[in-house]
């Protein structure tokens, strides 16, 4: 609990990027001591009048309200913490989780356009319903459109879905998603790395995809226009070395086919073409075995 909170405490504080706190914590071993050798060494016109002491004690009393309202708070030095995202250079310090938070999470990313075509909807449905029979995480950004398609389908075949959003815990983004927000609370998991409160702003969706790309195996872009999160995803994926595939929908966009051309890009023209790129991606994964086959895939 006190390392904990005075990462809080650290994270609390500005002047400093929280990417810049969590390697000064991984050099040193200890958030606490990090938060000592930072209290009172700023250059400022009046001393600074708080202690490490009572800057932890402020950080545990919110890490309690938060517990008591149902709010998980796990560090990036936690065994609760995700494992995929250790590795990631956006690995974010600290998350917040309301429902059924997995160290190791069998994943796939399913994205896309908030303003879908009827057939992408019904691409991300099929392949999202695919994913839950077969046990697999459908993890998507709760975002209207191509997201909420995924959401619904994943809980409508009874299977796991993780909503990684871009806004804080406490808050409802878009509001007509709000039932399905708490919905996946319920049976699955939603997830932020920024703080409870925290409204929506420019910066956050992007680094929303970045901790999406990383938590997921895999990520299956349906829909992207040219200045899509879906299209920056993508390319974070393959920094994350994580695959990517793009259906044919996606393909019709020029970055889609400039961006085909990468290595662990795989394009899917149609459902065989789609059911043997994820079955090749998800039989590469060290913990289960690949998908066989997708025999509900034959809707597309």
């Amino acid at each position: 609990m006190i390392e904990r909170a005075a990462l809080i405490a650290l994270l609390r504080r500005s002047g400093t990027s929280w990417s810049e706190i969590a390697l000064s914590i991984q050099e040193i071993g200890s958030a606490a001591t990090v938060l000592d050798r930072t209290v009172g060494q700023r250059d400022t016109l009046f001393p600074e009048t708080d202690t490490a002491a009572g800057l932890i004690a402020d950080a545990a009393e919110e890490i309690t309200g938060w517990r008591a309202e149902g709010i998980g708070v796990h560090a990036f030095f936690d065994s609760t913490y995700p494992a995929q995202l250790l590795g990631i250079r956006e690995m974010p310090p600290l998350l917040f989780t309301r429902g059924d938070l997995r160290v190791r999470d069998r994943a796939v990313a399913v994205v896309g356009s908030r303003s879908a075509t009827d057939e992408g909807l019904r691409i991300s449905r099929a392949v999202s319903t695919s994913l839950a029979n077969r046990g697999v995480t459908v993890a998507s950004g709760l975002a209207k459109g191509i997201d909420t398609a995924a959401h619904t389908a994943a809980l409508e075949a009874g299977g796991r879905t993780v909503a990684v959003i871009g806004t804080g815990i406490q808050r409802y983004y878009p509001a007509a998603n709000r039932q399905l927000q708490d919905q996946i609370s319920d049976v699955g998991l939603v997830l932020s790395q920024f703080w409870p409160d925290a409204a929506p702003s420019k910066q956050s969706f992007p680094m929303r995809n970045a901790v999406m790309s990383g938590y997921a195996a895999a990520t299956v872009v349906v829909e992207a226009g040219e200045k899509s999160g879906a299209r920056i995803q993508a390319r974070l994926a393959l920094h994350h070395g994580r695959p990517v595939v793009l259906t044919s929908q996606v393909m019709q966009c020029d970055w889609a086919k400039a961006f085909a051309e990468n290595p662990g890009v795989y394009v899917a023209r149609g459902t065989v073409e789609l059911l043997d790129a994820i079955d090749d991606i998800l039989s590469r994964l060290p913990t289960e075995a690949g998908l066989e086959n997708f025999p509900d895939l034959a809707i597309l």
